[in-house]
């Protein structure tokens, strides 16, 4: 299963399985960074509105998943974390207070640009250059590196 299939399955991502499934939160992370991938090539394109080219419906889909795989994404960590009894867990739960901040921030600006008539490829390089966006798949790349140490 690909994960946007996990994300399209109709279930909010923050009722899965309240998070302690490694395999559903791993999709989030992977859906993430797939969507940040098609925003660079989004950008690269210099489409001056999405409703002008056929990726731009892509576009806001994976927007819009983004979005939905951010939701409660801190409290989903924080679950795995105890699910798996991954230590030290003071260090872990200060970690995800850490992340609920960048994926907060990171939200608020996919919102925004969610929230106009048109996305053009310069408004996705804006974002793509966000730092909260790029703070955000910092914070991913090194939850998942250490879930795979912890495997």
């Amino acid at each position: 299963m690909r994960p946007t299939d996990v994300i399209k399955t109709g279930a909010t991502p923050g009722a899965v399985d309240a998070g302690t499934d490694r395999t559903a939160f791993r999709a989030r992370i992977e859906l993430i960074e797939e969507s940040y991938e098609f925003m660079l090539g989004y950008a690269a394109q210099g489409v001056a509105g999405d409703r002008e080219a056929r990726p731009g419906a892509q576009l806001r889909d994976y927007l819009e998943r983004t979005d939905a795989a951010l939701t409660d994404l801190a409290v989903a960590f924080t679950n795995l974390v105890v699910h798996e009894k991954l230590e030290p867990i003071e260090r872990h739960r200060a970690f995800a207070a850490v992340l609920e901040r960048d994926a907060h921030d990171s939200r608020a600006a996919i919102q925004l640009v969610l929230a106009q008539p048109s996305i053009s490829s310069q408004l996705i390089d804006n974002l793509n250059a966000s730092i909260h966006l790029r703070a955000l798949l910092t914070d991913l790349f090194l939850i998942d590196e250490i879930l795979k140490l912890s495997a």
